[in-house]
């Protein structure tokens, strides 16, 4: 696949963010949608390159019905390319008040905790361009200070005081159509999670108005100055 010119130029790209790290073996965090399946294809190449370990983990918060066939049909599908993706499951209940930003805690949780029985100091996510604007809007709606409004934008960052482990977000400069179209090139399969187009949660409204905002002429790279200014 990286063949495909296209491919290769994204691959690229994804490389520049962290290579200066000096990594042995890295832990991805996947959820079936094009995002994390993108960072996955992306990273398993970058593992074979460098001859580094990847470990590979999927979080079933048991917040639908369906949640644990959906992982276990994951799981199937990446161990067609040798990946073994771990399965895992959350054994906490989940209350539908701020149920996004619970089970976001429940999910690092676990993965730092398995992170750091592997001895692995780096967790790979599958945020990009998209998420940033996202992220920033949430967080100028609930009252954040200055440093809440660019903390998602770094491409490392560390989220808990007492652990070593850091989190890179080597997709933070890519658009999310670039991740859909790596997907739609390589592994062509991935799952729709309903919870991301529900009106229900805060951030697919702020979703719907930043659309509403590019359709009426709010120019993203005027925004990307603004955050990057923020951020110095």
């Amino acid at each position: 696949n990286l063949k495909k010119k296209k491919v290769r130029e994204l691959y690229k790209k994804f490389k520049k963010n962290f290579d200066y790290l000096k990594i042995d073996k890295i832990c991805v965090l996947v959820s079936g949608g094009p995002d994390s399946l993108a960072l996955l294809f992306l990273l398993k190449c970058y593992s074979l390159e460098k001859k580094i370990k990847i470990y590979c983990y999927l979080v079933d918060h048991k917040i639908r019905e369906d949640s644990s066939l959906e992982a276990q049909k994951v799981k199937l599908f990446l161990k067609k390319y040798l990946i073994d993706c771990k399965i895992l499951v959350n054994k906490e209940k989940i209350t539908p008040s701020n149920l996004q930003s619970k089970a976001r805690v429940i999910r690092y949780n676990l993965a730092f905790k398995e992170s750091e029985k592997n001895k692995i100091k780096y967790i790979f996510t599958g945020h990009h361009r998209d998420d940033l604007y996202e992220n920033f809007f949430i967080r100028l709606v609930r009252g954040s200070g200055l440093k809440g409004l660019v903390s998602f934008h770094n491409v490392k960052s560390k989220i808990k005081k007492e652990s070593n482990i850091k989190i890179i977000r080597p997709l933070i400069n890519f658009k999310k159509k670039h991740l859909k179209y790596i997907v739609d090139e390589t592994f062509t399969y991935y799952v729709k999670d309903p919870m991301n187009s529900s009106n229900t949660f805060l951030r697919s409204r702020i979703r719907e108005m930043i659309v509403k905002l590019g359709k009426d002429g709010l120019k993203f790279k005027k925004l990307d100055q603004t955050l990057s200014n923020l951020a110095d």
